[in-house]
């Protein structure tokens, strides 16, 4: 009971951080959306600018949802929500130039970029088959009194490995997010798109998007230690 409470401590802060990362999200981007910028460009129209002028012409298209832009790397398109792809706002054209910045990343064979594509499909899995697998190993463990080895136990460990991939996969998402968003604010101010002054809002939109992404690693990271303590506490006290 007592790390339970400990665990509920550590993780609340973590949880209100989300919760404001997220507000913060939208209030910035709602403010900055009302600011058209002096070039008059859409979020589309920055998106094929900034490309074309570094030799990428890609497919740019228009997704339902808020705030639900993002590059498809396997079907080489670039995806903007309804509000970016026809807003000549200075928000959306910061968050354009952020799934740009992912283009390039991919085009000039960024290392963080290509290691997190690396994990994409290894962390799918782990997010999906840790809880099961350690369930499994559990009950295995419990039930299991006639195994020659500790078959439980080292699928419990197998859990434990395949939900650590998803935090792994969250940290390494945090230098290809940052680095997206340093390669959108210099491509906006080199190409034209905004000015200087301009840019002011475009980097506060962008540094609230980045901070979810902090939020949701801090949370994984809480949530892994707690099921990693879990278990082993099982396992001490069983073995």
């Amino acid at each position: 009971m007592y790390y339970y409470f400990l665990f509920l401590l550590i993780l609340l802060p973590f949880l209100a951080l989300s919760a404001w990362a997220s507000a913060r999200v939208n209030s910035t981007y709602a403010a900055y959306d009302k600011v058209p910028n002096r070039s008059c460009m859409t979020g589309y129209d920055a998106a094929v600018r900034l490309m074309r002028k570094r030799g990428v012409q890609i497919a740019v298209n228009r997704v339902g949802g808020r705030l639900t832009d993002h590059y498809d790397p396997v079907h080489e398109q670039v995806n903007l929500s309804a509000g970016t792809f026809g807003s000549a706002s200075v928000a959306a054209v910061a968050v354009a130039a952020h799934e740009v910045g992912h283009v390039m990343q991919k085009k000039t064979g960024y290392l963080p970029y290509k290691f997190r594509s690396f994990l994409v499909p290894i962390a799918n899995i782990g997010s999906r088959l840790a809880l099961p697998v350690v369930i499994v190993g559990v009950l295995l463990d419990l039930l299991w009194y006639t195994a020659p080895y500790p078959v439980g136990q080292w699928v419990v460990y197998l859990g434990i490995g395949l939900y650590g991939l998803s935090s792994l996969f969250m940290l390494a998402t945090l230098p290809v997010e940052f680095n997206a968003s340093n390669r959108a604010k210099k491509m906006l101010v080199e190409d034209g798109v905004l000015s200087a002054e301009e840019l002011t809002g475009a980097k506060k939109v962008l540094s609230a998007a980045a901070l979810t992404y902090v939020a949701s690693l801090l949370i994984s990271f809480v949530y892994f230690l707690r099921f990693l303590t879990i278990a082993l506490s099982f396992l001490r006290r069983r073995n």
